[in-house]
């Protein structure tokens, strides 16, 4: 029989693989490539460094794909605990992927204009990098979408995780701190909640996912039977 520790080591690395490259996409390349109101600058880094780019979608793709696999681990360990709330996690996360690998279309959209085609010639280069520009921060409003369910899983997650007794409770009551951070976020980012010093401090709240991941990667879980098959 399967027990906790093995299912939740096995949860745990599939959680720190996935968010690698997770981390090269949503927050290195936005960084090294978008140039705040330049619209030109930021075609020229793009073209300029092409090869980086593509493997941001790639790693981008490869990302959400693999999280897949994340929610089925993360589901097999917890719906002995409470099978709704594991659901539940489970519909939430789920939700979002196919919104985040739609979005890819638009990074790949932005590379077309900036490379240019012949049936792009109607436009001149500064309006195909206006509209490269356009469809990057397309590319950000959508993920900012599906960070509202980044953010939404994490309560059922941190439920299960605060009522499971095979893990600490204190990383429960952290997923649920960190859905804050999420939500907080998009709403900052589609004006509802004003940009400011105390708004943007709990946007940081989302780090307090991190715990639970190398917690299941490196400690796994108290060890005991897993109860019952998912």
């Amino acid at each position: 029989m399967t027990s906790t520790k093995r299912a939740a080591r096995t949860a745990g690395w599939l959680y720190l693989l996935t968010s690698i490259p997770g981390f090269f996409c949503l927050i290195y390349i936005p960084s090294h490539f978008i140039v705040s109101g330049d619209a030109a600058a930021t075609a020229r880094k793009i073209a300029g460094s092409e090869f980086i780019f593509r493997l941001g979608l790639v790693s981008e793709l490869a990302s959400f794909t693999g999280f897949i696999f994340v929610v089925w681990a993360l589901y097999r360990l917890l719906a002995g605990v409470d099978k709704t709330q594991a659901s539940l996690m489970a519909i939430l996360m789920l939700v979002s992927i196919p919104v985040s690998l739609v979005n890819v279309l638009n990074e790949i959209a932005a590379l077309i204009l900036i490379r240019g085609a012949d049936f792009l010639s109607v436009f001149d280069q500064p309006e195909r990098e206006a509209l490269a520009m356009l469809f990057l921060k397309l590319h950000f409003q959508g993920f900012m979408v599906a960070q509202v369910f980044w953010g939404l899983w994490l309560i059922p997650f941190g439920l299960l995780v605060y009522k499971s007794g095979f893990l600490p409770r204190i990383l429960g009551v952290l997923l649920i701190v960190a859905c804050f951070g999420y939500l907080v976020n998009s709403l900052i980012e589609f004006n509802v909640l004003p940009l400011n010093a105390f708004f943007r401090g709990v946007g940081q709240l989302t780090v307090c996912e991190l715990p639970i991941i190398l917690w299941l990667a490196i400690r796994g879980a108290k060890d005991r039977p897993l109860a019952g098959p998912a």
